[in-house]
């Protein structure tokens, strides 16, 4: 098979992709002998398909590329965003019915923070919205301990020296402020490790909570915790068109 053909997925992904079960699920049918490829058995968990060429089968019944599917959740606190926990946590695919499990999440959401994630079986779409240099803006709602000195703000949306080096200047828009609490909008363009809490420690305030309410054009709006919607058409076209016009 040559490597140009498509994207390649591993065989139990594959599966997973064709909406047949969950990458687990799908290695059972693997060791049972049960997956065909191009005709033949195939018991190798290492081989290769693309699915725009490739024919699957599983117990006799041939599978297709499942469409491409783009839900927006909103993510609680104590949700982990990945696919599975050894720890046991709730994992934000948990959130999901069964036969949407087969998707990824894209990008990062710390589990102490809430709010909007995209989840695709879309990975051109993923690897341009998470890649650095299409800057994608996010913007946060945060809410810290203490009043927050405009001065402050200043600093956050100038740029905030961190470990890695100093941050991107961003958009920082003050909400509300008093004595016990403040809250305020900020809009990055770059995605560093829990960026705003440790941004929000060097000027010296301890983040309550943290929402993350947009991705591009993307609107969390009345969507509660623990729910979901999928996008529409015009969503995802305006998505990968702020992208560069990805197909």
């Amino acid at each position: 098979m040559d490597k140009n053909d498509g994207e390649l997925y591993r065989l139990n992904r594959a599966l997973a992709l064709c909406g047949l079960a969950s990458r687990r699920k799908a290695d059972d049918f693997i060791r049972a002998g049960l997956v065909r490829l191009n005709g033949h058995v195939v018991t190798d968990f290492s081989v290769l398909v693309d699915l725009n060429k490739d024919k699957l089968e599983v117990d006799g019944e041939p599978l297709a590329k499942q469409a491409f599917e783009y839900i927006i959740l909103h993510k609680p606190r104590r949700v982990v965003v990945t696919t599975d926990d050894e720890r046991g946590r709730t994992c934000v695919l948990d959130l999901l019915p069964q036969n949407l499990r087969h998707l990824k999440p894209v990008g990062r959401l710390d589990a102490d923070s809430e709010g909007l994630l995209l989840i695709t079986n879309d990975g051109a779409l993923a690897k341009h919205l998470t890649h650095p240099s299409h800057q994608v803006p996010k913007l946060y709602v945060v809410t810290v301990e203490g009043r927050i000195s405009d001065r402050h703000l200043n600093e956050l949306a100038s740029g905030v020296r961190l470990s890695e080096g100093v941050t991107k200047p961003c958009f920082v828009q003050k909400i509300s402020a008093n004595a016990q609490s403040s809250i305020f909008e900020i809009e990055l363009c770059e995605g560093r490790n829990r960026q705003i809490r440790r941004m929000c420690a060097k000027v010296g305030y301890s983040v309550i909570r943290l929402v993350r309410v947009a991705i591009g054009g993307l609107q969390l709006r009345e969507l509660g915790p623990g729910k979901w919607r999928r996008l529409s058409s015009e969503e995802v076209k305006q998505l990968k068109r702020l992208l560069g016009g990805i197909n």
